[in-house]
C-alpha cells in the first residue's frame, strides 16, 4: 500500500494538488494523508519548534478541516483508498520531515499556483524548501494543471548520475500507472558528447526500460545553452503532460527548477512535475 502525503492550506491550488492525486492513484491501494499545519501561535505553544495540537482549535480552522475531509471523502469511491486527517502546529518544513518518517510516507504532493510561485499562499511557497530539504519523493502539480493521467511523460537527464534501484522502481510505478508514453531527454549545453560515465549510465537506464516497457520509451538529445529553454520547447513541442527528474543529480536539477539568487522554484509550467528522492 501507498503512503500519500497531502500538506493544504485550503486554497485551490492545494486542492487542485490532492484531487490530481485522486485520480492519478485511483486504482491503487493507497493512504492519504491530509496534512494541515497552522502557525505555532495559534497552538497554545509559544516555543519549540513541533507542537501538539490545542484543545481550543480555531473554530475557522476546524470548519475549514471538517469541510476538506467531507469533500475529499466524496471523491474516495475505491475501496482501496483510505484517509486519514492530520494538524500540525510548528515549522512547515520540519513537521513535514516528522510525518514522512512517522507515516512511512512515500510521496509528496503539492501544489503551486501560476507564474508568482504562490509568495501568499503557505503550502505553494513552501514547495522548493519541501523539494530540497526532505527526503522524499515529490509531485509538484501547478495550478492549471489537467486532471487527467499523463500520456506522455519526460524524463529530464543529463546522464551524470547512475540509475539505482529506488530510483528505477519509481520509475517503473510512475510507467505501470499511468500506461504513459516514457521520453527521455538529454539536454547538453555544450558540443553533445557524452562521457564514458554518461554513456554508461545512458546504456544502462536504456537496457532497464527495453527490458521492461518495450516499444513505450524514446531517447532525445537536445543542444541549447539554456536548460530551462530547451526544456519548455520539448514539452510544448512534444504534448508532455508530466514531467520528471532526479534530485540526486544538483547541479542539473537547480539549474532548471531554481532561480538560485533568491532559491525560489522559478520554473513554471502548466504540467506536474514528479522529483525522485533515493
Amino acid at each position: 500500500m501507498k503512503h500519500i502525503l497531502l500538506p493544504t492550506d485550503f486554497s485551490a491550488n492545494s486542492w487542485n494538488a490532492l484531487e490530481y492525486a485522486l485520480r492519478f492513484f485511483k486504482n491503487e491501494s493507497c493512504t492519504f494523508y491530509i496534512l494541515h499545519i497552522g502557525e505555532l501561535k495559534y497552538s497554545g505553544v509559544n516555543s519549540n519548534s513541533f507542537a501538539f495540537p490545542s484543545k481550543k482549535i480555531l473554530a475557522t480552522i476546524k470548519k475549514n478541516i471538517d469541510s476538506f475531509s467531507m469533500r475529499v471523502e466524496r471523491l474516495l469511491v475505491h475501496q482501496k483508498h483510505h484517509l486519514i486527517v492530520l494538524q500540525e502546529y510548528g515549522n512547515f518544513i520540519e513537521i513535514i520531515r516528522k510525518t514522512v518518517y512517522e507515516k512511512k510516507i512515500d510521496l509528496i504532493v503539492m501544489g503551486t499556483k501560476g507564474t508568482s510561485g504562490l509568495r501568499t499562499a503557505v503550502v505553494g511557497s513552501n514547495t522548493g524548501d519541501v523539494i530540497t530539504k526532505v527526503i522524499c519523493n515529490v509531485m509538484v502539480i501547478p495550478e492549471n494543471a489537467p486532471l487527467t493521467k499523463p500520456k506522455k511523460i519526460a524524463f529530464a537527464t543529463d546522464y551524470n548520475i547512475f540509475y539505482t534501484h529506488p530510483i528505477l522502481n519509481t520509475l517503473s510505478d510512475q510507467l505501470r500507472i499511468s500506461k504513459a508514453n516514457f521520453n527521455v531527454l538529454n539536454v547538453s549545453q555544450a558540443n553533445g558528447i557524452l562521457t564514458c560515465t554518461q554513456e554508461k549510465n545512458k546504456e544502462y537506464l536504456q537496457d532497464y526500460l527495453e527490458e521492461i516497457f518495450v516499444g513505450t520509451h524514446n531517447f532525445h538529445k537536445v543542444t541549447n545553452k539554456n536548460i530551462k529553454e530547451a526544456i519548455l520547447n520539448f514539452v510544448g513541442e512534444n504534448q508532455i503532460e508530466m514531467l520528471t527528474m532526479v534530485a540526486k543529480n544538483l547541479n542539473f536539477f537547480q539549474q532548471l527548477l531554481f532561480d538560485t539568487t533568491i532559491e525560489k522554484l522559478s520554473f513554471h509550467t502548466t504540467i506536474p512535475i514528479f522529483v525522485l528522492h533515493e
